[in-house]
């Protein structure tokens, strides 16, 4: 087998992420974002949307002039306002992107757009050649891609090849999709335009029937090399398809993915993450895979005795992987006397068999009337003996 092949992370959560309702940010706090990507090393940043507003023009200039040794993206409409507002925004970018994008399914271009098929065709090659003039770097996004005519989703992606994109997205705008029938079109899409391996097929999934990660997962089987993405799933609605996820999903079953593999340094996932949660003032949930404060806890006795064995019995990956410290084993009604006794001997107190039995007796009352027992809390246990501790 041959070198790996690199699966390019877009990031975009300074993009479609601030789109979440409440999620906007100052342009500092965009910095911060923008620098902590950087080092999560992420392939692509999409910076925004330049023509939305002379804010996030200036504000994507600014990402745009600040980073080095990543890729910037600016997000435009199929119009020529639009894509020379991204190249203002992108030219001192060390490698810059012009992101253009069109609808393609029936009910975006009858009822949004007001426009044929044909004039959507047109479009679309005039205006992906309008921004090779300007970029080297062209991503062409059929949105509603996933609710479009496949045959004629061939053709708009054959003339955006020839008209000189270098990157094909092909996203599930509204989390439509299933995972079989995404992996399907990639595949239909690969047999059938011609041209099409000489460019980057992405993906672009939304979360609205939370297949997000599972049809991003089944897009790069069927071929994808970029996939977009958010920290902690930001976006509009649902949300987007969440990095952490698809990072360690690659990371723990490369098997089942071919031979590929990423750049993204995954140690930073958590410190990401949780820049991402401060500044936008979302929390994450805890218990979200990968980035959630409960994603390495444990507090069922049946688990703690498992992972005092070998953590192997219940965790698929390492909490330091991805920045945390080490497991947290959680003491609570459900907790047995396995992870009560590993606790207590962290905190000092070697019980014999006897001991260990009426400690854990105690621990059980209190926990029935606590949802958290605390480290102070257990050595009141051992060194009291009572059954209740002074204050709850």
């Amino acid at each position: 087998m041959g070198d790996p092949e690199v699966v390019k992370f877009f990031d975009t959560t300074l993009r479609d992420g601030e789109q979440s309702p409440g999620a906007t940010m100052t342009l500092a706090e965009k910095i911060q974002v923008a620098d902590q990507l950087v080092r999560l090393n992420v392939d692509i940043i999409e910076a925004g949307f330049p023509a939305a507003s002379p804010g996030d023009l200036a504000s994507v200039k600014e990402i745009a002039q600040r980073l080095r040794g990543v890729a910037v993206a600016g997000l435009a409409r199929a119009n020529p306002t639009d894509i020379e507002a991204a190249w203002e925004a992108l030219r001192e970018a060390e490698q810059p992107v012009i992101h253009v994008f069109l609808a393609t399914s029936d009910i975006h271009l009858r009822h949004k757009l007001k426009m044929s098929n044909e004039e959507a065709l047109q479009q679309v090659k005039a205006m992906v050649t309008y921004a090779r003039q300007f970029c080297p770097i062209v991503e062409f996004s059929a949105e509603d891609a996933t609710r479009s005519d496949r045959d004629y989703l061939c053709r708009i992606v054959e003339a955006a090849i020839k008209a000189g994109a270098t990157t094909i997205n092909i996203p599930d705008t509204v989390g439509y999709t299933l995972p079989h029938e995404y992996e399907a079109l990639f595949y239909y899409l690969r047999e059938r335009v011609p041209g099409i391996e000489n460019v980057t097929l992405s993906a672009h999934c939304h979360d609205d029937l939370g297949m997000a990660t599972a049809n991003t997962l089944a897009a790069i089987k069927a071929g994808a090399r970029q996939v977009e993405v958010t920290i902690n799933g930001l976006g509009e609605r649902a949300g987007n398809t969440a990095i952490e996820e698809v990072v360690m999903a690659l990371h723990t079953r490369p098997e089942s993915f071919g031979n590929v593999d990423t750049r993204i340094h995954t140690q930073e996932l958590l410190a990401t993450s949780q820049l991402v949660s401060r500044v936008t003032s979302i929390p994450v949930q805890p218990n979200k895979a990968v980035v959630g404060a409960n994603a390495f806890a444990h507090e069922a006795g049946i688990h703690q005795d498992g992972m005092l064995k070998n953590r192997l019995t219940y965790e698929i990956m390492t909490p330091q992987s991805v920045g945390w410290g080490d497991t947290r084993l959680i003491l609570g009604k459900h907790s047995g006397r396995h992870g009560l006794d590993a606790r207590l001997r962290e905190l000092g107190h070697k019980l014999d068999a006897e001991q260990l039995k009426s400690a854990y007796r105690r621990f059980v009352v209190m926990a029935d009337q606590k949802k958290n027992v605390s480290d102070s809390d257990l050595i009141y246990i051992v060194e009291s003996g009572m059954d209740t501790p002074a204050a709850i």
